[in-house]
């Protein structure tokens, strides 16, 4: 067994150098030190957070307390046997919790030697709800690598006087990008003499169903391979300059997200100089002919799979997930769609070597209750992340929200025993009705990573269930101080 190696993220909150309490681990923040700004920005900005919440929203709470923000990775240390009575002491009452209601699997494993400190039907498919997006995350990040980047692009007819908007599936298209493509398209066209133009536009890279079969949802647009601001209506994109990309959270959403993102680029493209003859309509971008003035026009991609893996996770952005998982069905040469989805990133996850029986992927978001996950898939999956190994697959690690300070946990860790997990947990939320669920890690006291996965079915209340949740986790910190002679 290679010797164990030290991974330290940089700190780079806007609180950072709030001193740990005595005998924490040394602050690091929860961003990678290689993180564009303008994504670190966003993320710590006050932005409203998505996911699969179905639930009423949580009850107003006081401020949260400013973090501390240990290191995603630290001293991970020599690895030995931990005394599992001691967890199992701590956790069995938590767990017992009536507001996680009467299904509740748990797991809890040592990153560095991969063994499982304490399980409670940890192999035991439920719904994940969000926590989904873990596994969509790893499987995209194994499947294509954390510079991939999805292209949105403008192809021309053999003739020249039709241009089509060839869409590759990515949600996070804001109007800064769009209006310099039209530009971009514009200046290339006059380059050839050409000051008028139809336009169609292609979605043909997605199959099957648009509509997630939860219907029609402010949590989630349609699933096209072209869309504006993830299909919300009337939203704010992000600020030019900024990596791009639409708002999370529950919004309208468009009928028809496709058409509206061409109908937009028809009118920047008038704008830029370009006329546009009629309304967009579908087509097929035509292939390449030789000798003709056919082919690409302009190209516009996202931010790199990397931090677009770290939004998604951070603000449980369903449109990118669905994105995400629909990228690793094209790697695998799936249909992308959602049942093509679902068999691409169970694939991914088998060929990584990760405990897949009973799980099933009915979608990359989390909003199916036919998803299935176990907690050792959970806490497999972010083991994997950890692994100084696989270091493509580390934002799964640094995306995950800080408890009582960055997205879908920034109202969370903010009152009682939950109060030692704040700054310290980092984990991924899941809500539906009736089910909550948490994974995620923390550093303990002595500088070793631990991964947990709490799944909750069957919960009376987010109000009762979240909470809970959260001290469980927060069990497991430093500051709590509970977890007695790990070594």
């Amino acid at each position: 067994m290679p010797e164990p190696r030290t991974w330290q993220l940089t700190a780079c909150s806007a609180v950072l150098g709030l001193a740990l309490a005595a005998g924490a681990v040394t602050a690091a923040g929860p961003w990678d030190n290689g993180q564009r700004k303008a994504e670190r920005a966003r993320a710590a900005a006050a932005t409203p957070t998505g996911g699969a919440h179905h639930a009423p929203p949580a009850a107003p709470r006081r401020p949260a307390p400013a973090p501390s923000a240990p290191g995603v990775l630290r001293a991970l240390g020599t690895p030995g046997t931990a005394h599992q009575g001691d967890l199992a002491a701590v956790l069995v009452p938590l767990l017992a919790d009536p507001g996680l209601g009467p299904l509740r699997t748990a797991s809890v494993v040592d990153v560095t030697t991969g063994k499982q400190l304490y399980g409670e039907g940890a192999t035991t498919a439920m719904t994940p709800a969000s926590t989904i997006k873990i596994a969509t995350s790893v499987a995209a990040l194994s499947a294509l690598g954390p510079d991939h980047r999805i292209p949105t692009t403008v192809v021309a007819a053999p003739d020249g006087r039709t241009v089509t908007l060839v869409g590759g599936g990515d949600p996070t298209l804001d109007r800064a990008r769009l209006k310099a493509l039209a530009g971009d398209t514009a200046r290339a066209l006059k380059a050839r003499g050409i000051t008028a133009v139809r336009l169609t536009y292609d979605t043909s890279r997605y199959q099957g169903p648009a509509r997630h079969p939860i219907g029609p949802n402010e949590n989630i647009a349609p699933v096209s391979a072209l869309m504006l601001d993830g299909g919300r209506l009337g939203g704010t994109s992000q600020a030019e300059g900024s990596g791009g990309g639409s708002d999370s959270g529950p919004a309208p959403r468009s009928a028809d997200p496709a058409g509206d993102a061409a109908s937009a680029f028809a009118e920047l493209l008038t704008e830029a100089g370009t006329k546009v003859h009629g309304a967009p309509a579908p087509g097929r971008a035509p292939k390449p002919a030789e000798g003709t003035t056919s082919g690409p026009l302009a190209r516009t991609e996202s931010a790199p799979l990397a931090a677009l893996v770290e939004r998604t996770l951070t603000n449980s952005d369903n449109d990118l997930a669905e994105a995400l998982a629909r990228q690793t069905a094209l790697a695998r040469k799936q249909p992308a769609s959602f049942t093509g989805a679902g068999k691409a990133v169970q694939a991914e996850l088998a060929a990584l070597g990760l405990p897949t029986a009973g799980a099933r992927f009915a979608d990359g978001s989390g909003l199916s209750r036919d998803d299935r996950l176990s907690a050792a898939l959970l806490t497999g999956l972010l083991t994997r992340a950890a692994d100084p190994a696989r270091p493509a697959l580390r934002p799964v690690l640094t995306g995950l929200p800080v408890g009582g300070f960055s997205g879908t946990l920034k109202g969370r860790f903010d009152t009682g025993p939950a109060l030692g997990g704040a700054g310290l947990v980092r984990a991924k939320t899941g809500t539906l009705t009736g089910v909550n669920t948490l994974a995620g890690t923390v550093v303990t006291a002595d500088g070793r990573l631990l991964a947990f996965a709490f799944l909750a079915g069957r919960t009376p209340s987010p109000y009762q269930a979240q909470p809970a949740l959260d001290r469980l986790s927060a069990a497991l910190a430093p500051q709590a101080g509970p977890v007695p002679n790990l070594p």
